[in-house]
């Protein structure tokens, strides 16, 4: 069970809760207070001045905030409802956090990076279902997505859109090209692969404009070791350079800019437009170091 269903769950319980409070409890806690209250002042009444209460304002005030008082299982409930409410519609339909599980983004990501991501901008999605309410802007090459992944929506995975629907994508003898143009590559000084205790080659890949790091390893052949039997595994053709793919309508491929770390499309396939979880933007915290802090767009 995912947190975000668990976290509807609270929303349906806790929201009945509060409207039954408001609509039935609450006038029945009232009643009881003012017969509270009417008691008190009956028993005044018959005790005469000499005995009275002296302190009877407050008795009154007394009585009636404890039959007023919420029983406990309304203040775990219904009293939590605006909170988690608040909670969900943020998650759900403005941003999300996640945290960088793996060194598959470096060095754009790293690992321990907590990450916002925007579910707004490709369009509001219902929650559990991922169905689409508005259509949004569409995904565009170099944007840095998390998405369900196709062989197990119950995990989220965070790549880099690389092929759009209808694109040609090689990735041949490490040499991006895309609808038969090469991407182009700035080198760059070699980069210290934490992970990897070694040092891999560093570029700055231009997408469209859109320019980020990658990570090569020149000791890890080009060719791709244990593909999966994915849908539309046909539009792909992998041979000892690498492989080349065709990306079908409504889906797109994905990779890691750690290329030679990464588990994506070319392993597992392509990634329909319905799996889209929204589009990571800003590091909000690294306990490891404070200096991540910021976009990294």
């Amino acid at each position: 069970m995912n947190f975000a269903l668990i976290l509807l769950i609270l929303v349906v319980v806790t929201g009945i809760a509060w409207v039954l409070d408001k609509l039935v409890f609450v006038k029945q806690r009232r009643r009881a207070a003012d017969t509270a209250v009417a008691e008190f002042d009956r028993q005044q009444e018959r005790v005469g001045e000499r005995f009275a209460d002296e302190n009877a304002d407050e008795t009154r005030a007394r009585l009636r905030n404890e039959a007023l008082r919420q029983p406990w299982w309304l203040e775990y409930t219904a009293s939590f409802f605006p909170v988690i409410l608040a909670v969900f519609v943020v998650r759900s339909f403005i941003v999300e956090p996640f945290k960088i599980p793996s060194g598959s983004m470096v060095p754009t990501l790293l690992v321990g990076d907590f990450i916002l991501v925007n579910k707004y901008e490709y369009g509001l999605r219902l929650p559990i279902s991922n169905t689409k309410l508005t259509q949004g802007k569409p995904l565009t090459r170099g944007d840095v997505v998390v998405f369900r992944y196709p062989k197990d929506e119950s995990v989220d995975y965070i790549k880099r859109v690389i092929g759009l629907p209808g694109d040609t994508v090689a990735y041949e003898n490490k040499q991006l090209t895309i609808n038969g143009k090469p991407v182009p590559e700035t080198p760059q000084p070699d980069y210290f692969d934490d992970e990897r205790i070694g040092y891999a080659k560093q570029f700055i890949e231009d997408l469209d404009g859109r320019k980020n790091a990658i990570l090569n390893n020149p000791q890890v052949p080009p060719f791709v070791v244990g593909a999966d039997d994915f849908p539309y595994r046909d539009n792909c053709v992998y041979n000892a350079q690498g492989v080349t793919c065709r990306v079908p309508p409504g889906h797109y491929f994905m990779m890691g800019d750690n290329r030679d770390n990464s588990a994506d499309s070319r392993y597992w396939g392509f990634v329909p437009d319905n799996n889209i979880v929204g589009r990571a933007f800003f590091i909000w915290m690294n306990f490891s170091n404070l200096k991540r802090i910021g976009s990294f767009e």
